[in-house]
């Protein structure tokens, strides 16, 4: 997948890139897995903004993910290969022996035509999924369970590939995209391969209407605020702010742990930092 620019006939068009999409299907979504999207505008059941700069942006339908994976032993055929609005990465239409039809995340090099099962007999080709107790060390994976059957919630994002480096016990070590090695049960599904879509993070927004296309609202500095809407707001003049980097409620942010999962701190092998 290659980076298309454009030639500058606008100031916003000589940043601008975008992706050259010639893997994609030309077909529409299957519409048994699509569900309409409401969008929140940041704001919770109450009325009031928790998430702010968020709002209007382009219609989006959800398109049903496969994530569990848990047709064992089916061998399925790759349909399409289609966009996704909600994420990064692609997604690839299965339609399996049986009849049914479920999208997957698409890992890198998988095309249409090509055939991935499920399951502890797979064999460690691009796109089948297994259990690590399954997967020799050193293959790359993504599309990673944090509890068995739960479906995956780690590396699902473009370009996104962890290593499995050993295994121990009832655990296997993974080393993640963050560089942070943690255990995972060795019963929990992964899938073989990179996610694709590689050239995701290389791509320039170019100007500020192709956030808003996205939802995205403009973000402004808390140093361009009042003292009444942000603790680096006021100040006679352009001040940077007179205090270490805070949120807008007094939390230090820029660097400052919040993290206060200490359940789960012994499954952290290497932080990576």
């Amino acid at each position: 997948m290659a980076i298309k620019t454009y030639r500058p006939v606008t100031s916003t068009l000589r940043f601008q890139t975008t992706l050259v999409n010639e893997d994609l299907s030309a077909d529409r979504p299957y519409k048994p897995l699509t569900e309409t999207k409401k969008g929140t505008g940041g704001r919770r059941n109450s009325g009031d903004i928790t998430s702010w700069f968020r709002g209007g942006g382009h219609k989006r339908k959800l398109r049903l993910i496969d994530f569990k994976r848990d047709k064992t032993g089916v061998p399925a055929s790759v349909v399409s290969i289609e966009y996704d609005p909600n994420r990064s990465a692609r997604i690839a239409l299965l339609a399996y022996a049986d009849g049914e039809k479920r999208y997957i995340l698409q890992p890198a090099g998988l095309k249409v035509g090509q055939k991935v099962v499920s399951g502890p007999d797979a064999d460690i080709l691009v796109g089948n999924a297994l259990p690590l107790r399954n997967i020799p060390p050193g293959t790359t994976i993504h599309n990673l369970e944090l509890r068995p059957g739960k479906g995956a919630q780690m590396v699902r994002s473009a370009g996104g590939e962890a290593q499995l480096v050993a295994k121990e016990g009832d655990y296997a070590l993974v080393k993640l995209p963050s560089g942070e090695t943690r255990k995972v049960l060795l019963d929990c599904m992964a899938t073989i391969g990179q996610v694709g879509n590689l050239d995701h993070e290389n791509v320039s927004v170019g100007k500020a209407g192709r956030k808003r296309w996205v939802g995205k609202r403009p973000h402004n500095r808390g140093v361009s605020m009042n003292p009444v809407d942000h603790p680096h707001g006021g100040g006679e003049g352009k001040t940077s702010g007179g205090r270490h980097p805070v949120t807008p409620w007094g939390q230090p942010t820029r660097g400052y742990k919040t993290r206060n999962k200490k359940r789960t701190d012994r499954f952290i092998v290497n932080r990576g930092r």
